[in-house]
């Protein structure tokens, strides 16, 4: 029976790295940051608002736990997820803790202040709409994020590069802005403009990530 013990506790003590891993608001951001693709550690660290030493320190942590891996690309070293389980362990977590938590649910309301705001058709609706042209996905995230992977029939224009480029979108159809996610507010910044701009705009909430995930 000690044995037995000893066993369950190793097994439960491997199995409390990744949680450890998922307790840090820092590394989740980084997560979802490399759930959009492989990125340096500078990089990360500048769209994370940190450091590049804490940088390093918690991607450290994630690749002990085995949750990313490294590449060389010439002289950059570029961090990844080690499997696309990673992503969609992500976006469980997130789903379960918004279904959970009200102070959650209250703090993502004021992404989307106005209810109408965010987009009110499903996904096989939106894809059916983007595949016709009667709406335009916008994907406002960098590009070499899109380049990586981006939604069915999106069209790129970086949130940054949106208010010189609007006379690429057209006026009579409906823009659908989608980013890296329900945590990142570059799409409710890009609808709040296009609306102020007089287009017909509205806020996709999921990302790559959720998108992936089967609902």
């Amino acid at each position: 029976m000690k044995d037995a013990r000893q066993i369950k506790d190793m097994l439960y003590e491997q199995l409390a790295r990744i949680g450890k891993v998922f307790s840090s608001p820092r590394r989740l951001e980084l997560i979802e940051l490399l759930c959009q693709g492989a990125k340096t550690v500078e990089t990360l660290a500048n769209e994370a608002s940190i450091s590049v030493k804490l940088t390093s320190a918690h991607l450290r942590e994630l690749r002990v736990a085995r949750l990313v891996e490294t590449e060389r690309r010439g002289k950059n070293i570029y961090y990844r997820l080690a499997d696309k389980a990673v992503a969609d362990l992500w976006v469980n977590i997130h789903t379960l803790a918004e279904e959970r938590l009200v102070e959650l649910q209250m703090a993502l309301h004021k992404i989307a202040t106005l209810p109408n705001d965010l987009v009110p058709s499903d996904r096989e609706s939106l894809i059916k709409a983007a595949r016709k042209g009667e709406v335009v996905v916008l994907d406002v995230r960098p590009s070499e994020e899109y380049l990586t992977a981006h939604l069915p029939f999106a069209r790129s224009i970086p949130l940054e590069e949106l208010r010189q480029r609007l006379d690429e979108l057209p006026k009579d159809r409906s823009i659908v802005a989608y980013c890296r996610g329900p945590y990142c507010l570059m799409a409710a910044d890009a609808v709040a403009m296009l609306k102020d701009k007089g287009y017909s705009a509205y806020h996709l909430r999921d990302g790559i990530a959720e998108w992936a995930v089967t609902k």
